[in-house]
């Protein structure tokens, strides 16, 4: 029997994108910031973290957070979005991950909103 040493490694080995925690917070105005905590095996810039998003009830986009870069030495990590209009008829947001490779996935988070 030969043995062959398995050379080839998918960019795909990260998974994807888990949201483990997130915070939200009332801004002066009725808009909202909200912090989110990622995790993700980032691999450089050909597989990374690159959004989250805050969804309604009804899957509709709320606000997007763009990622501009990996985050390979930095995990998990937390960033913020501030001046997020949430309508009053809502009560609960999920907090969802996106990356590079696998688009939208993994563990997302639920927010209630406090009026």
């Amino acid at each position: 029997m030969i043995s062959i040493p398995l050379v080839w490694v998918s960019s795909a080995l990260a998974g994807e994108v888990d949201v483990i925690d997130a915070q939200i917070k009332k801004e002066t105005g009725g808009t909202y910031s909200i912090s989110a905590t990622l995790k993700h095996a980032d691999e450089g810039w050909d597989h990374y973290a690159d959004a989250w998003d805050v969804l309604a009830p009804n899957g509709s986009i709320l606000a997007t957070r763009v990622l501009a870069h990996p985050h390979v030495n930095e995990q998990p990590f937390t960033r913020s979005k501030g001046g997020i209009e949430i309508p009053h008829d809502i009560s609960e947001v999920t907090i969802r991950g996106k990356d590079t490779v696998h688009g939208y996935g993994g563990k997302t988070f639920k927010l209630t909103i406090s009026r």
